[in-house]
């Protein structure tokens, strides 16, 4: 099969060479630099569809053609390249590239509107656990693990990455998380949330907010930027540190370890109604003997209606983690929300949320209103 595939290849190039194909300078070195992420096996079929398949529109310089062998472009095709900037030396230039310089970022807010600003988002914070309803919902989490080359080799690894799906039902009640986890990898268990094994978290929705703006936490702010959320929420984004002594606590199961990082982040907090949309929490400072080096928490609010009312819940929660056996990721969405209680049989979408309902973009403020038409 191996045989036919290789032969298969070399009819397809001696085909192709009965026409050749015109090409720009651009469209050369794309497809050079493409070639070259295959390695360095394809070199001289590279360099034998170039001389044997391409007719340049424009002239090849030298110069061109030196920045692609610093590149780390192969020997062969570096030779071909030569011929084709010979050959189309009387050829016209390519057009110079055109750079698009972007627009310069929007001013920040003078310090009375931050420190205002921090005030009501600081205020939003404290009292966001107090205004919860106790409700139910479903949490459905893919992780995937992918070992690192540490345990590989210790470990003679020959597996690839793992994953797997949970789905819990998550409860706040009287201010507290407890989970249930229904189903693993589609089959129901009983099992608790730290009994799943693996990288596992709890207690951020509420407490995580608490811990970064209670009175006594440490914690420092300053301006980032502004930003857009989803249904072009415009953002205040403030950065924090949080220090050791009130920091992200760890535990390595297998090696019997705990240890409390400090942290830092990022606040997305609503230009108008100050409440947090997005917090991020990057660890620091981990000692390079403790099993876990680094973790780092994304989660996202949205607005979800219980009982005909609408509250800012978890939304989406990413955390990412590098530990001496491995690289995880989970992720993790939250629906099917329903007040505590209330009997109802749960159904929901389980496609994952889409990333465009994630990613942030650009500040875009407001068009200025236009100016009133003159009177006759």
């Amino acid at each position: 099969m191996a045989k036919l595939r290789f032969l298969f290849f070399f009819t397809l190039m001696a085909v192709a060479a009965n026409a050749q194909r015109a090409m720009t300078v651009a469209q050369v070195e794309a497809f050079v630099k493409s070639q070259m992420k295959l390695g360095a096996e394809k070199d001289h079929a590279t360099a034998d569809y170039l001389l044997k398949n391409i007719k340049l529109t424009e002239k090849l310089d030298e110069r061109t053609v030196e920045d692609l062998q610093g590149q780390g472009v192969g020997k062969e095709t570096i030779r071909a390249l030569h011929k084709l900037a010979m050959d189309s030396a009387a050829l016209p230039a390519p057009p110079p590239v055109v750079v698009v310089t972007p627009p310069p970022p929007p001013k920040p807010p003078s310090a009375a509107e931050q420190k205002e600003a921090l005030g009501a988002i600081k205020e939003y914070a404290l009292s966001y656990s107090a205004s919860l309803p106790n409700y139910v919902c479903v949490q459905s989490t893919q992780r995937k693990i992918e070992p690192s080359n540490k345990y590989r080799s210790e470990k003679n690894y020959r597996g690839g990455g793992t994953g797997d799906t949970i789905q819990e039902t998550l409860t706040f009640f009287d201010h507290k998380e407890t989970y249930k986890v229904d189903l693993y990898n589609g089959v129901a268990v009983k099992k608790g949330h730290d009994e799943l094994g693996g990288v596992t978290s709890s207690g951020e929705f509420g407490s995580m907010l608490s811990n970064i703006f209670e009175e006594n936490s440490g914690a420092e702010f300053a301006w980032d930027h502004w930003a857009t959320l989803r249904d072009h929420h415009r953002m205040y984004v403030f950065s924090y540190t949080m220090p050791k002594e009130h920091g992200y606590s760890m535990a390595d199961r297998e090696a019997h370890k705990e240890y409390t990082s400090a942290y830092h982040g990022l606040v997305y907090a609503d230009h108008d109604t100050k409440a947090i949309l997005r917090v991020t929490l990057d660890t620091e400072g981990i000692p390079a003997d403790f099993p876990i080096h680094e973790v780092h928490i994304k989660l996202d609010y949205d607005k979800v209606k219980i009982s005909d009312q609408d509250f800012l819940l978890p939304y989406h929660y990413l955390l990412t983690s590098t530990t001496d056996q491995a690289n995880s990721e989970s992720q993790a969405d939250f629906k099917a929300y329903r007040k505590y209680g209330a009997e109802a049989t749960i159904t929901f979408d389980d496609a994952p949320i889409s990333e465009d309902k994630l990613k942030e973009q650009p500040d875009t403020p407001a068009p200025a209103a236009p100016a009133p038409a003159p009177k006759k």
